[in-house]
């Protein structure tokens, strides 16, 4: 009678699938983190997998597919995840705009009125000192 091998066969192919898995995940990652397009061909040439084993597992599939597509939509060079930016990050930055623009109008405002200033102090200075009456208003009254 012949010995039951069936179980070290099973076992070895659980090991063979998920270090298939790992290779395939572990390409996908690289591509991703780099600016070049996501395809299935490159991600099995990455990985040196099948590319036909890459279609037959629907998770990794419709990653592969997912990625491709937000890659197709933008029309620059694809971002890599880890360097797009997060919407607390651009709150954050939105936030140093808006108190920025804050601090340049106050300045603005704060520099308008010195020039108001020394310009009357240049206008006063130039001006012939005649002796001023305090007569009232210079408002023409009716005739």
């Amino acid at each position: 009678m012949p010995a039951d091998n069936s179980s070290h066969l099973l076992t070895a192919t659980r090991r063979r699938h998920e270090l298939t898995r790992s290779k395939a995940i572990q390409a996908l990652r690289e591509l991703e983190a780099g600016s070049v397009p996501i395809t299935f061909e490159r991600v099995a040439r990455l990985g040196g997998i099948s590319r036909s084993w890459l279609y037959t597992q629907p998770d990794l599939r419709s990653e592969i597919e997912r990625l491709r597509e937000l890659q197709q939509r933008s029309s620059h060079r694809p971002v890599p995840t880890r360097q797009r930016a997060s919407d607390e990050s651009l709150l954050r930055r939105l936030e140093a705009a808006n108190h920025r623009n804050r601090e340049l109008t106050e300045e603005n405002q704060r520099l308008r009125r010195q020039l108001a200033r020394a310009l009357g102090d240049q206008r006063a200075s130039r001006a012939p000192q005649a002796p001023r009456s305090h007569r009232g208003s210079e408002t023409i009254g009716p005739c």
